[in-house]
């Protein structure tokens, strides 16, 4: 993309750029160069494209939901064609490497491999002669329009968390993409175009606050889905209920990694460094805590410095690189500032990367993996989300001490458990409060087809993304019952 391009919205099956918006630059945070410029719609291109996808619903929802999922199909095509482009444009915008962004691009195209299935995992329930001569029997129907609110983290996969499950089930969508990475969505969209979704069933309007708080407030939108911070999370749940429309707004998360002295040594430091520190940090499911029970602490704490310290940092497009920028300035100085109040806390710092500076790339906005020691529960550093490539690590005596840490924290994303002892693992498994759990894995990823769960401060809503659960949010359920008289003996 030439760095002058003006990014333009899609309404009704055509781009345009929205009348009277401000622009923001669109950085690489490797390079500080400008790829594009982005607008910040007004209220009224969201009315706009409201009013555009309202109007498509009434005509998309009466198209046969196998007829629906060929356009998925030929989607699906396409993302395999651009691979490449598209993994490459998430590396340019987000800053991490080219293989985090194709594991990316790949978990985009299986949740709409999943939503392929919609005409299966939209049937409905019959029971027949609930009374004498009466039927009784739920059907699903689509909802209307849906507005998805992406983040900057992941510009691909997030998306299609929803647009896939929404489309499939007769839902028309408004993308609204972080204004931080809104190139991918753009790329997204001209796919979805190409494959040949009529106009007004998928629309794209770029923005900022105020443009999230138009979708959460027209009254032509039913369903909202978010990630992003626990804070936002909460605002778009509130404001968007208030509004009567039904909400699922994933928040922040604080991930902890129990580490058992029986643990594999090689095999979970791996693990648990490629969590803490892929993706700079910047995942929802990204380790921030190592909980190291009892003696492993004397054994893991010197390990994972030292892998801390050989992660290769640079440039996510050459070869080599483990780890890229964050994704702001202001993000690299925030986090730089939760690490010395980590320091004021009294914790250790045994692998200090706040001062890092990438030959070549001295205007982008790195950090080197930190790994911070001696942490106390209940800190500051302990507690707050940091979003960035920073591991602590606290020591406790039992696997019960360790389950009652994980519990006690007001997030409940992901946990995660190294031994090699499956009663412990099973004990872990079944009393930590989380939606996602790992054993032996550092990342706990559910696949397409299961939901991305999220409890407590980290989710807001009911039904998750992906899977079964997409499918029951995009879809309301009528029930229906009935008796018909015959019409010869005239009984019913």
């Amino acid at each position: 993309m030439a760095d002058t391009e003006r990014l333009q919205n899609f309404i009704n099956g055509a781009w345009s750029h929205p009348t009277g918006a401000e622009y923001l630059k669109v950085n690489n945070p490797a390079t500080a160069e400008v790829l594009a410029c982005v607008p910040l719609s007004p209220p009224e291109e969201v009315d706009r494209a409201a009013r555009s996808a309202l109007a498509a619903f009434a005509a998309w929802r009466r198209v046969p939901a196998p007829t629906r999922i060929q356009l998925l199909f030929k989607l699906k095509g396409l993302l395999e064609s651009h691979f490449e482009d598209l993994a490459r444009t998430i590396t340019l915008e987000n800053g991490k490497t080219l293989d985090d962004a194709r594991g990316e691009v790949r978990r985009a195209i299986e949740n709409v491999e999943v939503a392929c299935g919609i005409p299966t995992m939209m049937l409905g329930d019959f029971s027949e002669d609930v009374a004498p001569g009466v039927d009784e029997y739920m059907i699903r129907q689509p909802v209307g329009v849906a507005a998805i609110i992406c983040p900057f983290n992941f510009p691909a996969m997030i998306p299609f968390w929803y647009l896939p499950y929404a489309l499939a089930c007769g839902n028309t969508a408004i993308l609204k993409p972080s204004e931080r990475t809104p190139i991918t969505a753009h790329k997204l969209v001209r796919l979805v175009e190409e494959a040949g979704v009529p106009a007004g069933v998928v629309n794209l309007v770029n923005g900022g606050a105020s443009t999230v708080n138009a979708l959460l407030d027209h009254p032509a939108i039913q369903a909202v889905t978010f990630v992003g911070s626990t804070a936002v999370a909460r605002h778009i749940y509130s404001r968007a209920a208030a509004n009567g429309k039904r909400v699922q707004a994933q928040g922040g998360a604080k991930n902890p990694l129990i580490i058992l002295p029986d643990a594999d040594l090689e095999t979970t430091t791996n693990i648990v460094a490629d969590s803490a520190f892929g993706n700079a940090g910047q995942r929802c499911l990204a380790a921030s805590l190592a909980v190291m029970v009892g003696e492993a602490d004397r054994i893991f704490q010197p390990v994972l410095a030292e892998a801390a310290v050989k992660r290769v940092v640079g440039y996510g497009l050459e070869p080599g690189v483990q780890m890229g920028p964050v994704i702001t300035p202001e993000s690299r100085q925030r986090i730089r500032g939760l690490i010395s109040k980590g320091l004021d806390e009294g914790a250790e710092v045994l692998v200090d990367g706040r001062d890092a500076v990438i030959p070549g790339y001295e205007a982008g906005n790195f950090l080197r993996p930190t790994v911070l020691a001696g942490i106390k529960p209940g800190t500051a550093i302990s507690t707050t989300e940091i979003f960035g490539p920073v591991l602590g690590l606290i020591r406790v005596e039992t696997v019960e001490d360790a389950i009652n840490l994980v519990n006690s924290g007001e997030y409940g994303n992901m946990a995660c458990v190294f031994t090699t002892n499956g009663a412990a693992a099973r004990k872990f498994r079944y009393q930590a409060e989380a939606g996602n759990i790992g054993i032996n894995i550092g990342v706990a990823a559910p696949m397409a087809f299961f939901p991305f769960s999220g409890w407590k401060n980290s989710f807001f809503g009911t039904l998750h993304a992906q899977g079964k659960h997409a499918v029951e949010f995009f879809t309301q359920t009528k029930v229906v019952v009935e008796r018909w008289m015959d019409r010869w003996s005239r009984k019913f």
